[in-house]
């Protein structure tokens, strides 16, 4: 069993930076891909970003150029740097560890709120 646990949300003004973390303990060896989605009021859940365990990353084309997803392989722990934060990104983030129907595994989600 995998459990992972998501900090570093919070409160940001536009134009301002976060960075998520998603520390996963438990073995993570069946896990191919790491993503992080968001879901704001009323919105259904979106794909942020994913990293493969080769390192190849994607990216939502609103937050492309904005956030940067990366992986601590040593730490079993993911990360989302979020900079230039718009009011738009204010959600709340989920960390999403996949290998299969079988081994997929999310984090308890953590609040952005992005306001003036």
């Amino acid at each position: 069993q995998v459990r992972l646990v998501e900090s570093g949300g919070g409160l940001v003004h536009p134009g301002g930076s976060l960075r998520l973390s998603c520390a996963a303990s438990g073995s993570i060896s069946r896990i191919v891909l790491l993503r992080w989605y968001r879901q704001a009021p009323g919105k259904q859940r979106e794909l942020v970003a994913d990293i493969s365990t080769n390192g190849i990353t994607n990216y939502s084309d609103s937050v492309k150029g904005r956030f940067t997803i990366s992986r601590d392989n040593a730490k079993n722990t993911m990360y989302l740097q979020m900079n230039s934060l718009k009011p738009e990104d204010t959600a709340v983030y989920y960390c999403n560890f996949y290998g299969s129907a079988t081994y997929n595994y999310w984090g308890q989600g953590t609040q952005v709120t992005v306001s003036s």
